[in-house]
């Protein structure tokens, strides 16, 4: 490890909240990957009649488990079912034995009905449990933000390296397209795709991966403008070093500085966009978990005041995070701070 990534490592760990907050956010993100683990309508695992199963990765029909059950996929829910299975075995069932689509039957109050012992942030309008809903809209919220924003980076960098390094007229020409296409309205471009497809996850990544590819553009192109005037730059094209070297090993990693400090912020924007389509009900299928469509149900029912809150709460709490950890990363390759945060 060089001096220089100890410098940065130590300036990153000098700033508590932001390194706090990677934690936190890294501990919920690994948590909420095995969301299939913590809530769902099946058992992890039993043992009926000397046999194992693991419902959590299988499907089984009744008469699989049980000799006269029906040949139909077995309601792990059927109160039938569970007392034969309590009188031959056991099954072992998640923190949470509710998925992020099962209805919850048996409610004191019509849906959405309030927290309670069995459904810890109640449950929504279609009587869904709300944190079962919850940790799997985690899960796909933050996995579409990484998805958008390591793509939309990777296009960015390269479209803003070629541009700095050639300059002239490539660099004209690209600027004309980029002020073009940014002008797009996305919003309407995007229901008028809602009108002829459904959208779905690939489906909107792929649509807001022809704009957000723009962000790190401009970044990229004043670092590759300046950087290709400098004297080992130019010695290195003296010496026959190819063009696509010169970009890859000598410019990039310069320009890498300033792009891995707008990263965090990307991420977080990326998270913003699906909740805001899933809001408006341009995102996701409907019945997908989505935090912008909790938000929407707290907005359409006023006297479920737990949906909002809790929409509102998790959401501006990823986004929280995300921001102290872009803080706490522009820390570290600020090159006035020394090590330990000082200055």
């Amino acid at each position: 490890m060089t001096p220089l990534t100890r410098r940065r490592l130590a300036n990153f760990r000098a700033n508590r909240r932001g390194y706090w907050s990677l934690w936190i956010f890294a501990a919920l993100f690994v948590v909420t990957l095995f969301a299939e683990f913590i809530a769902n309508d099946r058992p992890l695992v039993g043992r009926i009649d000397g046999r194992w199963f693991v419902p959590v990765l299988a499907d089984y029909a009744e008469d699989d488990i049980i000799p006269d059950g029906l040949p139909t996929e077995a309601n792990w829910h059927d109160p039938e079912l569970l007392r034969e299975i309590a009188g031959r075995g056991w099954i072992l069932w998640p923190a949470i034995p509710y998925a992020y689509n099962t209805v919850v039957l048996g409610l004191p109050q019509p849906a959405p009905s309030p927290p309670t012992a069995q459904n810890w942030l109640g449950t929504d309008d279609q009587a869904r449990d709300v944190l079962a809903r919850v940790i799997y809209g985690f899960r796909t919220s933050v996995l579409f933000g990484f998805s958008l924003t390591i793509v939309a980076s990777v296009i960015g960098i390269a479209a803003g390296a070629v541009q700095g390094f050639y300059g002239g007229l490539t660099d004209l020409l690209f600027q004309r397209f980029i002020e073009i296409w940014s002008g797009m309205p996305q919003l309407f471009m995007l229901i008028i795709l809602a009108s002829i497809i459904e959208p779905g996850f690939w489906t909107l990544l792929i649509f807001l991966l022809l704009f957000s590819w723009m962000g790190l553009t401009g970044v990229v192109r004043a670092e590759f403008l300046r950087g290709r005037n400098l004297d080992y730059v130019r010695a290195a094209r003296a010496l026959g070093v190819s063009d696509t070297r010169l970009m890859a090993r000598h410019i990039l990693p310069n320009a890498m500085v300033a792009t891995l400090t707008f990263l965090p912020f990307t991420l977080s924007g990326s998270v913003t966009v699906l909740a805001s389509l899933d809001f408006l009900g341009f995102g996701l299928p409907p019945g997908s978990p989505s935090l912008g469509e909790l938000l929407g149900q707290g907005k359409n029912n006023l006297q479920a005041p737990w949906l909002a809150f809790t929409g509102f709460v998790v959401l501006g709490g990823v986004l929280t995070l995300l921001i102290f950890v872009g803080e706490a990363v522009r820390d570290a390759f600020d090159p006035r701070k020394l090590p330990g945060g000082g200055r």
